[in-house]
């Protein structure tokens, strides 16, 4: 909004019809002596008036300031005035109709006796077009002194020349696909557009008038072809235009000003940039109207909010409100005032208004005169900072939360699977998944608006729908939505919850949002199975109460094997490995063992969350878990190696994709070359190398697609496995919930491959800042400079920073921030610990443990083993869980080269026999099939196995 209002001076309106850019004129049309403007509109219903604005205080419009109004046969589309008539300089009014462009004399008749003087529209000479015109310029073209031209767009971009009452020429415009403004700059002889390439571009005036191909000295307005127009300059603006004008104050240098669509350009004669103002605002008009002695360009802005808008260049200088939107703008000089701006709105608003404010008519009366008490001033001080003290301590700064929300979402999830499963749309064909129903209700404590709910399932959870739209919530009558849950994708989720979100509308009309977690039965991803009694990956829980019978733990998935012992149980992720839990008969300890790490997850959680509240149902308040051995670090960098990997691939693939689209067009743009000329030239096999080009471009896109799923596997699987390294090192350490909150932070398990910077850069960064604040050492390790985060070229420094992480906790470290402020994030120069890693050379090479000085051959560092295994031989990671990264496209077995002097031998087509069959091992060893991939190795059931073995 604008302080000031502009000062209406005089307005008029007119009925019923529709005005645009060019429909309002402001000029002595009649050629008075006395020099006064005359505002001349006219309408798209044909109607032409002429207005003096004469008016006296208080008035407004009177009849006798229209001084003319004729009824045109066609929509009038343009006004200019100008010396358009040959044999005098008087000014003319030049009307472009959609077929015809008219010139006109206005002369004032002198009535007889004591009848009144009008004014008389004489037509001096019409122009019909074959053509439908869009606009039209004006202006001594050629350089010719005394006399104006008209040149004439049209809607197909031929320009029209018009030498006064002869045609001159018409030519085409180059690249044309949609008018855009024309103007005439003398000073250059030329005209400027804006084209439908967002660009200004210069014809000059004589490079028009020579570009014909004609033999005869005669012209036509009915051509249909030409010789190429050849462009003086163009200037790329990047956005179309409203319009375009030239100026040249004797105090500025001459200047084209282009008016788009969210900024204001001002350009030199030449096409160099001046200036340029970003709009925050949509423009409808603008006008520049004077120069100041410094050379600064003063224009007037209309915009589509009402707005009159004064720029000094790039500067704002005065702002006020209109009463209507404007398409045309214009300054003019009537008889009683100067510079009165008239505006001209789309329905027809007319209005002459100046700038300025209305003086302050109220005068501050003089306040009485008292002698100052200096002791009363005093006491009113201490007070008012008593005040100010009591209120500062009992006052919060801070606006307090409110303790409930207006609506709250509540979940109510089936205590079993459905009967009949209501997946859709799953990945796993071959396999019988399941689904479970949660009811969603959505209580309200007042009548609430525009409830939009959505629900997002964690990694490959999906449910059978995500939207729910409410008009309104009525408090006594709350919505209760069923939804099921199931697995979409190919492998088990990294978190058995979803995520529900609704946003909505309070009466005062504030949005609001609430959100809630449905958790999620771990039978909705796997199912009871014969346990397995060996496994590489093993993980062993530690309890302070005796061993519990774990078909009391595990009711609902014992399955056909609830009349086992119950000391061993076997679970079989769909879509993933199968986990066994074992409980020991002698000791307090539990032992969940799998061929995959990340796959070990949701069943340690879930068997430490099942010990607690069984515990905690009989009464048992001082139950704890504990995790005894050394962190399982090796295969959690396994896991972290094959999903950088995947990144790595994923931007090589993106380069090479980028080179072969390159070329793809480079070539095109030869064949087209060749196919144009008149004499075309041999193709030299460009057409088969084009043809080979797509082909290698659908091999990296197919890549890039698998790479993709891949990737997405591998970020889940490091999802997974960071969960369960929080939690064991929770159980490690006896951290509180505080820390516990500070680790999963540093250390999260939320996984983005969006972006530039993925996981690894963001956990490196956190965990530096740990080891250089509550972590530090000694206050060396603290500097003010962190450095910048950027994309990591290796896994080296993230696994040296996640062992020194462990090795400072495991020395008595804390992870309470408060205690160390002020400290930031540098580059970590501590002592070598236990493990040094090496960085996995992008061949998925299992990194192996180099021993430091001063360290024994038999010592096992920490972070080295898992449970009580020191050496074993680790098996391959699951393909379904990112193993089994790509091979890099820059080394043998990529894309083959292009050989560009048309011998083909080289380039082989997706799938043909002629040019080999290259590009069919390309998609193989770009993409490699699951099914070649090595699996984990099978292990034969005993039916008489006996679980006597103490874990």
């Amino acid at each position: 909004m604008s302080l000031f209002k502009t000062r209406d001076w005089w307005s008029a309106r007119c009925q019923e019809e529709t005005f645009d850019q060019g429909c309002l004129c402001v000029a002595n049309i009649d050629n008075s002596p006395n020099a006064h403007d005359k505002v001349l509109i006219g309408s798209f219903a044909g109607v032409l008036r002429a207005y003096l604005p004469r008016p006296g205080k208080g008035e407004g419009f009177k009849p006798e300031d229209l001084l003319l109004e004729v009824q045109l046969n066609s929509p009038i589309l343009q006004l200019e005035a100008g010396r358009f008539v040959s044999g005098t300089e008087a000014l003319h009014l030049a009307v472009l109709h959609p077929r015809k462009v008219a010139v006109y004399g206005i002369s004032l008749v002198s009535g007889a006796v004591e009848h009144g003087s009008h004014y008389q529209l004489n037509m001096m000479y019409e122009h019909n077009l074959q053509r439908t015109a869009c606009n039209m310029a004006y202006g001594p073209f050629g350089g010719v002194k005394g006399k104006d031209f008209l040149c004439i767009q049209s809607m197909d971009g031929t320009l029209s020349i018009f030498e006064q009452e002869s045609f001159a020429f018409s030519r085409f415009l180059p690249g044309f696909l949609l008018p855009g403004p024309l103007k005439y700059i003398t000073r250059t002889d030329s005209f400027i557009t804006v084209s439908a390439l967002r660009q200004v571009e210069s014809y000059k005036y004589q490079v028009l008038a020579v570009a014909t191909d004609s033999n005869s000295k005669e012209e036509s307005q009915k051509i249909s072809s030409g010789k190429r127009v050849t462009i003086d300059w163009s200037l790329n603006i990047g956005e179309q235009a409203v319009d375009v004008t030239f100026v040249s104050f004797p105090q500025a240098p001459p200047s084209i000003l282009v008016l788009g669509e969210h900024s204001l350009f001002c350009v030199k004669e030449t096409g160099q940039l001046r200036f340029m103002k970003k709009l925050e605002y949509n423009p409808c008009a603008f006008l520049p109207f004077a120069a100041t002695q410094d050379g600064v360009i003063n224009t007037i802005i209309c915009t589509h909010t009402n707005q009159l808008l004064v720029y000094g260049d790039v500067t704002l200088k005065w702002a006020a409100q209109l009463q209507h939107v404007p398409v045309a703008v214009k300054v003019s000089t009537f008889p009683e005032l100067k510079g009165v701006i008239a505006t001209l709105s789309e329905d027809g608003h007319l209005n002459c208004s100046y700038l300025g404010t209305d003086p302050a008519m109220f005068i501050a009366p003089a306040p009485e005169s008292r002698d100052i008490n200096y002791d009363q001033q005093d006491e009113e001080m201490e007070d008012m900072k008593k005040r100010i003290a009591q209120a500062s301590q009992k006052g919060d700064i801070l606006p307090q939360k409110k303790s409930e929300d207006e609506m709250t979402i509540t979940a109510s999830v089936s205590p079993s699977l459905d009967p009949v499963s209501k997946a859709m749309n799953v990945e796993m064909q071959d396999e019988n998944v399941p689904s479970i129903t949660a009811e969603l209700t959505l209580k309200s404590k007042m009548q609430v608006e525009n409830v939009h709910m959505t629900i997002r399932g964690y990694g490959s959870l999906g449910s059978t729908q995500t939207t729910f739209k409410f008009s309104y919530l009525d408090p006594s009558s709350p919505p209760v939505v069923p939804v099921s849950f199931y697995l979409e994708g190919t492998y088990p989720p990294a978190s058995l919850s979803a995520e529900v979100s609704a946003s909505y509308n309070i009466p005062t009309g504030a949005p609001r949002t609430v959100q809630a977690t449905v958790s999620l039965p771990l039978s909705l991803v796997c199912r009871p199975c014969v346990p397995v009694k060996n496994a590489v990956c093993k993980v062993t829980i530690d309890t302070n109460k005796p061993p519990v019978n774990l078909n009391e733990i595990f009711p609902d998935l014992s399955g056909d094997y609830e009349g086992s012992s119950g000391y061993a149980l076997g679970f079989e992720l769909i879509g993933g490995p199968i986990i066994t839990v074992l409980a020991s008969k002698t000791s307090q300890k539990y032992r969940v063992q799998c061929d995959q790490f990340d796959a070990l997850w949701l069943v340690v959680k879930e068997l430490v969350d099942r010990l607690t509240r069984h515990h905690k149902r009989r009464g048992a308040s001082d139950f704890r878990c504990s995790f005894v051995g050394g962190l399982p670090l090796q295969e959690y960098f396994e896991i972290i190696d094959s999903h950088f990997e995947l990144r790595s691939q994923t931007e090589h693939l993106k380069k090479v994709l980028q080179q072969r689209a390159s070329q793809f067009r480079s070539i095109q743009r030869r064949l087209l070359t060749r196919f144009k000329d008149k004499t075309p030239a041999p193709l030299q096999n460009l057409d088969a190398l084009l043809e080979g080009t797509f082909r290698q471009i659908l091999a990296v896109g197919e890549a890039c697609e698998e790479n993709t799923r891949s990737l997405r596997r591998a970020g889940n699987a490091v999802s997974a496995a960071t969960r369960l390294m929080n939690m064991l090192i929770r159980l490690s350490f006896g951290m509180s919930d505080r820390e516990f909150a500070v680790l999963e932070a540093s250390l999260t398990a939320q996984v983005d491959d969006d972006g530039e910077i993925g996981w690894e850069e963001i956990v490196d960064a956190a965990i530096t800042h740990l080891l250089r604040t509550c972590l530090a050492k000694s206050s060396k390790d603290s500097v003010t400079n962190p450095p910048a985060l950027g994309i990591a070229k290796d896994t080296g420094k993230l696994k040296k920073h996640l062992s020194l992480l462990v090795d400072r906790l495991s020395k008595g470290g804390s992870l309470a921030m408060e205690g160390v402020p002020g400290l930031e994030v540098k580059e970590l120069e501590s002592k070598p610990v236990a493990v040094k890693v090496k960085t996995s050379p992008r061949n998925n090479v299992n990194p192996e443990p180099i021993l430091e000085q001063n360290m024994e051959p038999g010592e096992v560092p920490v972070g080295s083993k898992l449970g009580e295994q020191k050496n074993r031989k680790l098996a391959p990671m699951s393909p379904r869980n990112g193993g089994g990264g790509l091979k890099p496209l820059g080394e043998s077995g990529s894309l083959p080269p292009l050989d560009m002097k048309g011998s083909l031998g080289s380039l082989p087509p997706l799938g043909g026999k002629k040019l080999n069959d290259g590009l069919n091992d390309l998609s193989k060893n770009s993409v490699p099939d699951l099914d070649d991939l090595p699996m984990p190795p099978t292990h034969k059931v005993r039916n008489d196995i006996q679980w006597e073995e103490e874990v």
